[in-house]
């Protein structure tokens, strides 16, 4: 099975408001967020392929090292644009599933990505994880990639499962945690820093925040 991961990733200098960083500090956080998204994509061994979809382009050579489709997005028009751009390249190129992940998940393992997969058991299916305080998805797997639209930005986990079960799609609501834990304000990059397996990410984090 053909299976693309999703990632949208709006310009760096311009996300994370509410960390209350400066501009270099965001971006150097928003950097190492996104290679730990993409290093353990590509070591999961079950995604064919990452798109990111973004106009920044010092996320595209962040995905150059992992392989990853470059699709441009001429102006930031949410999630859900950034999304219909990759539906619209896998749906040419013969992918069977798509997830989307943020770029804000850094804690995710490889083994986060293959469990959650596993629990695909239809062809027509919708899974859907939360973030960690349950007001958005985390990551939305669709089988076929263009089985819903996406709702980001809108109560979006309830919105994915209520058009999953009122479609007659086989819907799940999958809870893995460090997919879960997403970073967007002081709080939660306190959470996240409590909770890191990894000495080098850890010590990244703090080197940024010290500097």
């Amino acid at each position: 099975m053909q299976v693309a991961a999703i990632i949208p990733v709006k310009t760096f200098s311009n996300a994370k408001s509410r960390l209350g960083l400066s501009q270099e500090k965001t971006t150097q956080l928003c950097k190492i967020m996104l290679e730990q998204v993409l290093e353990s994509i590509s070591q999961s061994k079950i995604i064919t392929k990452s798109i990111l979809v973004s106009r920044d382009e010092s996320a595209f050579q962040i995905g150059k090292r992992f392989d990853a489709v470059q699709i441009f997005e001429d102006s930031e028009m949410g999630v859900n644009h950034a999304v219909s751009l990759a539906d619209k390249h896998l749906a040419k190129n013969g992918f069977d599933a798509s997830v989307v992940f943020p770029q804000d998940i850094p804690l995710i393992q490889p083994q986060d990505i293959t469990n959650l997969i596993k629990f695909q058991t239809m062809k027509t299916s919708l899974l859907v994880v939360p973030s960690r305080k349950f007001d958005g998805t985390n990551a939305l797997v669709r089988t076929p990639v263009d089985v819903i639209e996406t709702h980001y930005d809108e109560d979006s986990y309830k919105i994915h499962l209520t058009t999953g079960k009122s479609r007659g799609i086989s819907t799940s609501f999958v809870l893995i945690s460090r997919i879960m834990w997403d970073v967007d304000n002081r709080s939660d990059l306190e959470f996240i820093m409590r909770n890191i397996e990894k000495p080098d990410l850890r010590k990244s984090i703090q080197d940024i925040l010290n500097g």
